[in-house]
């Protein structure tokens, strides 16, 4: 075969790239394109998504790739979750995509629940209850008459917005819809009685997509603008986490748990069909979409906003220092010298972290940590906690069968020592990497769409064959771990 330039745009809650894979058959290569923050800003009392700059940020990607004459054989687009865009009758958008931390849901499960009964939404979805789900999105827009939910003909999740940017063409990928309890897990399709129970408009919602479906070309002004041809834009799994859980480097029938581990930590396992069953509701997991019809039963974790955060209130308030200087400082710190629940409401919004923790330490009467090492500490040993927690609940009440290991893909796994410190937890390996997880699985599935990959196992193959992974072990007396988890169960 020849080999294949794939570009792939791989957002995330705070930043964004376009990476070139150069896929031979066998490996996959990776370069950085372009790399950009990206930044949601209050606007009126509303945060909100610069959707339009990041359509801009994708443009000057595309342009680059022509400055140094790569010709294009596809172009994928993964985001985070749950949001979307809304368009008029003439594909217009109306207003600006709202991010999923913005209040306007606050209180707006339980106003769902006066309309159908929690048990019976999780039964026609099997997805978690997570305030900001695109359910209780459109839920708090006509509770506040917003008119632009009236106003609407189509409505598309960030990933398609952007790809409709590019090709004018409408679709809705499944991964990304999969995050909105608004899809039947089962049937694969909307879940219509929602729809209806909620008095929703169907006229906004498109066709529904597997990913690794050609969604259409660039459009001729773009490519004549960017000086590339008309490519391909194949929808990918387009939600972020379905392209990192495809880039796993998993052994075949290996009893493997996953962490896709960034801002949030995504840790569930790979099933060949959905479980909505009263014990995955009780401790809120959740079936979202996979690629070659697989579903992720997956818990979300609060992960490593929490440092960030953190970080962005010590760096406002003090010097700032990055973040080996964190890990160092934590390394050095009293080991659990508190607990926390990572996901405790209180954490989600953006604001001051380091207070929020010290006064939940206060309110569980532990011992208040200090400074940003002590904090850091709390944070990670917390994490790795929380995890262990979650491995069990697969085990004992989900997948009747023991994990073997854990993968943990994404930003989050150069985390040495929070990898180090899961191990020690969860008294098992773990194996870290790849870190560009999320757009490795992008660019593959863009392969897979051009016919290069069969299959999900053999993507996997070209990932294990491309990239190093290091594995970590439990390390000395994990009592310590035993003592601190059985504080972290009561807190709750």
């Amino acid at each position: 075969m020849k080999k294949l330039n794939l570009l792939g745009f791989d957002f995330g809650a705070s930043s964004g790239r376009a990476m070139l894979g150069v896929y031979d058959g066998k490996t996959i290569e990776l370069t950085e394109i372009h790399r950009f923050s990206n930044d949601p800003v209050m606007i009126n009392g509303r945060f909100v998504w610069d959707v339009q700059r990041l359509f801009f940020e994708m443009k000057a990607g595309l342009v680059k790739c022509a400055k140094a004459g790569i010709k294009l054989d596809g172009i994928g687009i993964d985001t985070w979750g749950v949001d979307y865009g809304l368009l008029d009758q003439n594909g217009a958008l109306l207003g600006i995509p709202v991010n999923y931390r913005d209040a306007r849901t606050d209180g707006m499960m339980e106003e769902a629940f006066k309309i159908m009964p929690k048990e019976e939404i999780f039964e026609k979805t099997g997805l978690a209850f997570m305030q900001f789900n695109t359910l209780y999105q459109l839920l708090a827009m006509k509770k506040m008459g917003d008119k632009t939910l009236d106003m609407a003909e189509k409505m598309l999740f960030m990933p398609d917005l952007l790809a409709y940017f590019l090709t004018g063409e409408m679709g809705t990928e499944y991964t990304i819809a999969s995050t909105s309890q608004l899809i039947d897990p089962h049937t694969r399709d909307w879940a219509w009685d929602i729809f209806e129970k909620f008095g929703l408009p169907k006229n906004i919602l498109t066709d529904i997509q597997p990913a690794g479906t050609v969604r259409g070309v660039l459009l001729k002004q773009i490519a004549d603008e960017c000086g590339v041809g008309q490519v391909p834009v194949i929808a990918v799994g387009s939600h972020d986490t379905a392209s990192a859980v495809a880039a796993v480097p998993a052994k075949k029938d290996s009893k493997f748990a996953y962490i896709s581990s960034g801002t949030w930590s995504l840790l569930g396992a790979e099933l060949d069909k959905p479980l909505s069953d009263v014990a995955v509701m009780e401790a809120n997991y959740t079936n979202e979409g996979g690629i070659n019809g697989t579903t992720r039963l997956l818990k979300n974790i609060m992960g490593l906003w929490m440092i960030n955060e953190s970080k962005r209130e010590w760096d406002r308030r003090t010097d700032a220092v990055d973040f080996p200087t964190l890990v160092k400082m934590a390394a050095e710190a009293p080991a659990f010298k508190a607990v926390i629940d990572v996901d405790d409401p209180r954490f989600l919004a953006p604001g001051n972290m380091p207070a929020r923790i010290q006064e939940y330490c206060r309110e569980k009467g532990q011992p208040v940590p200090e400074g940003r090492g002590e904090i850091t500490r709390v944070i990670y040993e917390s994490l790795a906690l929380k995890y262990r927690w979650a491995i069990e609940r697969l085990e004992k009440d989900m997948l009747g069968h023991g994990v073997d290991v854990l993968h943990i893909v994404g930003g989050g796994s150069n985390n040495l020592m929070l990898n180090q410190m899961t191990a020690n937890a969860i008294k098992r390996p773990v194996i870290a990497g790849p870190s560009e997880g999320t757009v490795i699985g992008n660019l593959l599935v863009q392969a897979m769409a051009l016919g290069e990959i069969k299959d999900l196992p053999q993507l996997r193959e070209v990932v294990a064959a491309s990239f190093e992974n290091k594995t970590f072990l439990p390390e000395g007396d994990t009592s310590a771990w035993d003592e601190a988890y059985e504080r972290l169960l009561a807190l709750n």
